[in-house]
């Protein structure tokens, strides 16, 4: 009597499943300097544009947020101090860059 084969499944071991794990294989597929360069090319915008500029700022706050959560397993407490500071400093400067005086 032949033994039933489980169906084969669509996705394979290598191949990412979730978007979080199919963003991460896309930047591991770019050049190391281009998620920099990405970051800098924001800030710039976002201390350049006038009055939208803040949006910048808060997706660059909104990346480092990302890759301090993809990264918080590995880090240590100092590490994960430092990436703090700098998360709620870009936060801030965009909070002060939407609200503008006058």
């Amino acid at each position: 009597m032949p033994v039933p084969t489980p169906a084969p499944t669509t996705t394979s071991a290598t191949t990412p499943t979730r978007l979080n794990d199919r963003l991460v294989a896309a930047l591991n597929r770019v050049p190391k300097a281009v998620p920099v360069l990405g970051v800098l090319l924001f800030i710039t915008l976002g201390a350049v544009v006038p009055t939208y500029g803040w949006i910048f700022t808060a997706l660059v706050a909104l990346f480092l947020v990302w890759m301090f959560v993809l990264s918080l397993a590995r880090l240590t407490r100092i590490e994960k101090l430092m990436r703090i500071a700098v998360i709620l400093f870009v936060s801030a400067i965009a909070l002060i860059q939407s609200r503008p005086r006058g």
